[in-house]
């Protein structure tokens, strides 16, 4: 569109003019003048230069870093507080800047009248900032926060509020246009009618609301901040479905219920079927041949694809592609009927039917395949045929279809025998299923992948590249190897005879398929996850796949459904093989190939299973260093799975408080102990937009299994519940330790749970008799008491303990920690032959006497060889070597 707009200007000219126009002509008088200066005779004097000068009005000369950022860019300046004050602004020898902190201010208003250049604050530490001269501006202006952006306005009606709204964009250092053109960066809507707004739409440009501009100005003293910026557009970008009144007709209870929701989230509302006021009734086209009532002219009776349309592309869609139309009714198909058969075509039309009825007679004689179609019928797709990868082979007998590449003639055309092998049945629909395999993954390639990989996509992006990578994987590498394996047997079909080999074809891409299969079978799962997590969360996602899964192509199946197609192919081909190879000769060559092909695919499919379950450990490692805060990087390891999870409650505060929440990690050689966070960080948030979850664990201790020396099996009384212990020596111990837990879980049980723990320790330390370390001991005798876990006081008191150790360190000079403190006394202790128990106990007093407020502590450390010398009659079995 041209800009064929007036200047802005006082006296009531147009406020929507195009404000590059003025900007322009600076720009070419400039150039004029340059020009001019060039041809002048070298001789002749220079004309003088023009200063520039910047006066800080008021409040503006009191802020110290305008002054600081005025020497930065050497620029001269003054200050006042009246203009009057200024003999010499007038002055042609000085450009004079006036810099106003307040643009509501009466002195405002009269530089403004006087013609003067007028900027704000923001301007000059913008230019500070970025080491650039002052702008010039033929409008004041305050900030940079619209600098460069084009502006069109639409569907406003009041005039005060457009001038408000236009002045404001000057002074934020945007342009106005009147008419919309490519150049516009921005369209600020009112409504959602006019060509503005479907120009916009057709071009992707950004449609927001007024706020956006009113909000803008809020933070117009931010140097830093920028309009254009996405995260701050979007909020007030204009939703699809504004000004619209929804209804919808045809649908199931939940399909309307979950499109009424999406509705008002994308800024509509939804009325009943035959409300006057409704401005759209959205239809199921398969459902509803025929309207129930007379729709008002300005009501749009629009599909389905129109609501998931918009939704799709962040904007409303055009209507007018997506007009509902009533079936025809049957008087009007019946004389259309009966006017087909008067016209000249009916002739060659009936002959045409002739000729196919008979050679549909001499199919099953003459050709293996059908007829070659008609050009207009060559490239169309059946359903049935397309998603028809049945493993049997009677299903497809039965469909009788034929793969549409089938059709082009044989190359040598060499006579065929009147009835085919058995051999050739199955040679036949192992091509069929495989041709209908192709066309499958180009379905989903073609209607769902590229797609979305499509840059400059309406809205932006539907999903992050991340997300797509997880979604479709090694897709386009499967389709790549069966597209070549299709062309083989086609190839073999179309000449076929009984020496033709079907095993050497497998073969020959056998090393393909194993490295294409595996990354793709082995994320299936994951890949799931993904198509629901992003449908649940992104409704541009959502809509998109409405949109594509009701087409033709997919048969009504879901993306989910179309992607385990690759998961079941290799089973399928296996059995079409097993097949072909019963019904070969024994002296045929293809017999052996035939068994070195399946062996070939059930090599691939056991390094699939191999590999996936690699890949599921490897999973559950990482999602282990995801969930535990501050895990130690040596956990990850090839030699290394996870064999168990149990949440546990810690009965003793030697590693962390009694009554904590502890998770037990349990691996083939280690033993993880991490607790509950009592404070979880913010969502981790990747360039690509993933948001994985916090952490939720904090790490305790990582402790190798060759330092458990013994599993108690702690007896259920009526005050100790599911409790068992572990006596371990850490390398940098003397003694050993006790640590009792409490399991929180029904699954596994405890009994399971102590021999899996020691089956895996005994497999550490190079042991057959797993039973021998566990030993059953009574509570009185390790001192554990499960009673009082789940009390409300408990809770309390572990609350008050974990608060009174957190003024404790905040008033310590030294920051030791209790634990370290008593480690490095029983140390002493021991070294010097005497029992700890004593000094322990004094310690303990001393060094609890910060945190009276816990009430009386649980004790933290038990001395084992007192307890086992003292109760060893409450042990089943012999506890001499327990020290």
């Amino acid at each position: 569109m041209a800009d064929s707009s007036t200047l802005v200007s006082e006296t009531g000219r147009s406020l929507l003019a195009d404000s590059s126009v003025l900007d322009s002509k600076i720009i070419e008088t400039s150039k004029e003048n340059v020009f001019r200066a060039a041809v002048l005779d070298v001789e002749a004097e220079e004309m003088p230069q023009i200063e520039t000068r910047v006066v800080l009005v008021q409040e503006a000369g009191k802020r110290e870093e305008l002054l600081k950022a005025l020497e930065e860019i050497k620029m001269p300046y003054i200050k006042t507080d009246t203009i009057e004050e200024l003999g010499d602004s007038d002055c042609p020898e000085f450009e004079t800047i006036f810099v106003v902190s307040d643009f509501q201010a009466p002195i405002f208003s009269n530089l403004c009248k006087a013609d003067c250049r007028v900027i704000g604050p923001p301007v000059v530490l913008h230019c500070a900032q970025k080491g650039e001269p002052l702008p010039f501006s033929c409008r004041p202006l305050y900030c940079a926060n619209m600098l460069n952006l084009v502006l069109c306005f639409t569907g406003f009606r009041k005039k005060d509020e457009l001038v408000k709204l236009v002045t404001l964009v000057h002074h934020m250092g945007g342009i106005i246009r009147r008419d919309f053109s490519s150049k516009v960066t921005h369209l600020v809507a009112n409504s959602t009618h006019g060509d503005k707004f479907r120009i916009a739409v057709s071009l992707g440009i950004p449609i927001v609301k007024a706020e956006w501009i009113y909000k803008a100005w809020e933070k117009r003293n931010e140097i830093d901040f920028s309009a254009a910026d996405d995260d701050f557009r979007n909020q007030f970008k204009v939703p699809p479905f504004q000004d619209c009144m929804l209804s919808f007709l045809g649908f199931s209870d939940d399909e309307k219920a979950n499109m009424e929701e999406m509705t008002e989230m994308q800024g509509g509302h939804y009325l009943p079927v035959g409300d006057e006021r409704c401005t759209h009734l959205v239809v199921e086209e398969s459902t509803v041949k025929d309207l129930p009532f007379e729709p008002l002219k300005k009501l749009y009776v629009v599909k389905q694809e129109w609501f998931w349309g918009s939704i799709q592309m962040d904007a409303r869609a055009g209507e007018s592609m997506y007009l509902f139309e009533k079936s025809e009714s049957p008087d009007f198909k019946k004389s259309v009927s009966l006017l087909s058969l008067s016209t000249p075509n009916s002739n060659r039309k009936r002959r045409r039917l002739k000729e196919t009825l008979a050679q549909l007679t001499r199919e099953t004689d003459m050709s293996p395949f059908p007829p070659r179609k008609r050009p207009s019928a060559e490239h169309s797709l059946s359903i049935g045929s397309l998603l028809d990868i049945s493993n049997t082979p009677e299903s497809s007998t039965a469909n009788g279809e034929t793969p549409k590449s089938c059709a082009r003639p044989s190359k040598n055309s060499t006579p065929l025998p009147l009835k085919q092998s058995a051999r050739w049945q199955v040679a036949k629909e192992l091509y069929q299923t495989e041709s209908n395999y192709v066309d499958i993954l180009t379905t989903i390639i073609q209607l769902f992948q590229v797609p979305l990989e499509k840059e400059g996509q309406l809205g932006g992006p539907i999903l992050a590249q991340e997300e797509i990578k997880t979604i479709f994987g090694s897709i386009p590498d499967i389709l790549d190897v069966h597209t070549k394996i299709k062309e083989d047997l086609e190839d073999l079909m179309i000449n076929w005879t009984e020496s033709k080999s079907i095993g050497d074809i497998i073969l020959k891409y056998s090393k393909d398929l194993l490295k294409t299969y595996p990354p793709f079978v082995n994320f299936f799962e994951m890949s799931k996850e993904t198509i629901t997590r992003c449908e649940k969360q992104k409704p541009r996602f959502h809509a998109f796949l409405k949109i594509n899964q009701a087409k033709p192509e997919c048969g009504r199946q879901s993306l989910a459904e179309l992607l385990i197609r690759p998961v079941q192919r290799l089973p399928s081909v296996a059995l079409l093989l097993n097949d072909i190879k019963k019904h070969t000769a024994e002296e045929n060559p293809d017999k052996i190939t035939l068994e070195r092909a399946i062996e070939s695919l059930k090599e691939v499919m056991t390094h699939i299973n191999e590999d996936k379950r690699k890949t599921e450990a490897q999973r559950q490692f990482f999602d282990v260093v995801y969930e535990v805060d501050g895990c130690p990087a040596n956990l990850l390891s090839s030699h290394r799975s996870l064999v168990q999870r149990l949440e546990t409650v810690a009965l003793g505060d030697d590693l962390c408080d009694r009554g904590e929440q502890v998770t037990l990690f349990l691996f083939n050689d280690c033993l993880e102990i991490a607790r509950k966070r009592h404070k979880v960080i913010g969502a981790f948030k990747s360039p690509h937009g993933h948001t994985r979850p916090p952490a939720s664990l904090k790490h305790v201790v990582l402790m190798p299994l060759s330092q458990i020396k013994k599993v108690l099996d702690i007896r259920e009384t009526e005050d100790c519940q599911k409790a068992f212990a572990l006596v371990v020596r850490p390398p940098t111990e003397l003694n050993n330790k006790l640590l009792s837990f409490q399991m929180t879980t029904e699954d596994p049980c405890k009994e399971d749970w102590l021999k899996m723990l020691c089956r895996q320790v005994a497999n550490t330390i190079c042991k057959a008799d797993a039973e021998n370390l566990i030993y059953v001991a009574d509570p009185d005798s390790v001192e554990v008491n499960t009673k009082d876990m789940d009390s409300t006081l408990s809770r309390a008191s572990r609350a008050i303990k974990k608060t009174s150790k957190k003024v404790t360190r905040a008033f310590s000079f030294s920051k030791t920690p209790k634990r370290a403190l008593r480690r490095a006394l029983m140390s002493h202790s021991a070294t010097e032959g005497r029992s700890p128990s004593s000094t322990e106990s004094y310690i303990g007093s001393r060094l609890t006497s910060t945190s009276s407020l816990a009430g009386v502590p649980s004790p933290s450390l038990v001395s084992l060889p007192s307890i086992f010398e003292k109760r060893s009659h409450t042990l089943s079995r012999s506890t001499t070597h327990l020290v």
